[in-house]
């Protein structure tokens, strides 16, 4: 924003109000809506004191044709502040992956036999690296705590809409009004890094686990195509003293791991 007497006209989203120098007003009413989301979810402090995570979801998958592929599974463990470990089984789509928020390794889908992985491990580089990065930088935890994160800016487009930026990514959660639960999340997927699309999240159910919420039915869009309808397998948990070595183990078998640490 220019300095002096450039007067910019704002939407209700921008807080109603005509800002000649400073954004503070509509930078302070983004935060009040970012705090009742966070309320809403647990609290702060509850967030911030989630050391690890694992969850096993299953999903309906259709293709961009609204063919439907099958089954996916995938399970998702992670360790405060950036190890992250993704193991999924799925037709076309069966990969390993380990990241630890600067480099890591990944066994990826082999395209030709569905089901399975191409049995070759290889260092996380180009659009795969990019993938990693931003799958970590809007993992939920990250972003339920962006205004305790450095490199994070919370801002309000819209109505009961907070945007959360990170390293030139933005994500619109739009929060219910009765709640402030998050209902649905937008954003820009990079799962093939060669085709970026606009991406949605429709949250429909959530669940508590020791006082914080997760949500545990939702549905994936590229485009307004529905990709996926996701399911959690089981309940979500939380500090159960996840240790790096149970993310960075490499499958003997180059197959993902649905089960044990």
């Amino acid at each position: 924003m220019y300095k002096g007497h450039l007067v910019l006209r704002v939407s209700l989203s921008a807080c109603l109000v005509l800002l000649f120098s400073s954004s503070a007003p509509c930078q302070d009413a983004a935060i009040e809506l970012f705090n009742k989301m966070q309320q809403a979810l647990g609290g702060a402090d509850k967030i911030a004191a989630i050391h690890d995570y694992e969850e096993i979801v299953t999903a309906q998958a259709w293709n961009n044709t609204g063919k439907l592929m099958g089954t996916v599974r995938k399970r998702t463990r992670w360790i405060k502040p950036n190890l992250l470990r993704l193991d999924q089984t799925g037709p076309g789509d069966t990969y390993v992956l380990y990241f630890d928020g600067t480099s890591g390794w990944e066994i990826l889908p082999d395209r030709r036999n569905p089901d399975q992985t191409t049995g070759v491990s290889i260092d996380l580089v180009g659009g795969e690296l990019e993938f990693a990065k931003g799958y970590l930088s809007g993992f939920f935890v990250n972003f339920w705590l962006a205004d305790r994160m450095p490199g994070y800016a919370i801002t309000s487009p819209a109505p009961n809409v907070v945007r959360i930026s990170h390293e030139g990514k933005a994500t619109d959660i739009t929060l219910d009004p009765k709640t402030w639960l998050p209902i649905k999340q937008a954003s820009i997927s990079l799962a093939d890094p060669s085709k970026p699309v606009a991406a949605e999240m429709r949250i429909s159910e959530w669940s508590v686990v020791d006082g914080v919420y997760f949500a545990t039915k939702r549905a994936n869009y590229h485009d307004g195509v529905k990709l996926a309808e996701i399911t959690t397998e089981e309940v979500v948990r939380i500090n159960a003293g996840l240790k790096q070595e149970d993310l960075t183990a490499k499958p003997a078998d180059f197959n993902p791991v649905m089960g044990g640490r």
